[in-house]
């Protein structure tokens, strides 16, 4: 099988600082790692091709240092690792994402199998591994939880949905985005680092890619972020006076007045 494995390299912190001046997130001096909802698409990619077989190569766009995940990845078990990265790729939302993201996948040789994690941590949307079934015209099923076959002609996975679970069968070539339920990511071993080190990177931008500037990052994009905010934290307290007996009361007496018994 050739899979291949869509991975962003993210700030591995939740503690952001927001240009007061540009309204985005400061990211100098923050350390990145890899999406932890991609290192289960991998992780799930390299044993489908420990068990049948094939290539598995890893796929991310973004700045030069992106390189760092994608040797990282192959320190996992990828085979082949591809970033895309170009000044013109910059400022894309989820669909200019998709978009470039298919017309790389489109140009690698046939393709069985495109896995992502079900969403990054700092976007949260959840919207590229979607928008790039569609621009591929391949199935989708999201939210996998375990892959429970796969023939030559189509897989056949179980999907959580807030009511259980459902299995669903899928024609190949198909997108899925998998949940964190699907397996435990393995830790690099000595080989796999050593490995990744003398692994050659390949890059591509807008010329390789043969798309228009037009149609990728910022001037690709349908959606611009305006502004990014932390939401004004309001702290109040009201004390309650009196002995104990009446201190529970006039608390029972707030709670019925606020609706919350």
């Amino acid at each position: 099988m050739n899979i291949v494995a869509c991975l962003k390299q993210v700030p591995g912190t939740t503690e952001v600082k927001i240009d007061p001046k540009t309204n985005t997130l400061i990211r100098q001096g923050i350390e990145n790692i890899i999406n932890p909802f991609d290192t289960y698409a991998l992780e799930e990619a390299v044993r489908l091709k420990d068990k049948h077989g094939g290539k598995v190569t890893v796929v991310t766009m973004g700045p030069p240092q992106a390189d760092a995940a994608l040797r990282e990845a192959i320190s996992l078990g990828a085979d082949e690792a591809l970033l895309l990265s170009d000044r013109a790729f910059a400022g894309a939302d989820t669909w200019a994402t998709a978009f470039t993201l298919s017309r790389a996948i489109v140009k690698l040789e046939k393709i069985d199998l495109v896995i992502c994690g079900r969403q990054t941590i700092d976007g949260d949307t959840g919207q590229v591994g979607p928008e790039m079934a569609e621009m591929l015209t391949m199935p989708f099923v999201a939210y996998v939880s375990r892959i429970e076959e796969i023939k030559e002609a189509y897989l056949r996975v179980s999907r959580m949905t807030e009511e259980g679970h459902e299995t669903i069968e899928a024609t190949l070539p198909a997108v899925i985005t998998v949940a964190k339920e699907i397996n435990v990511p393995r830790v690099p071993s000595l080989r796999g680092i050593m490995r990744s080190k003398s692994a050659k990177i390949l890059t591509w931008g807008i010329q390789e890619l043969g798309v228009d500037k037009d149609s990728v990052g910022l001037a690709g994009s349908s959606t611009q972020v305006i502004k990014i905010f932390f939401p004004q934290r309001i702290h109040k307290a009201e004390i309650f006076s009196g002995d104990l007996e009446k201190q529970a009361d006039a608390l029972i007496d707030r709670l019925k007045s606020a609706r919350i018994c």
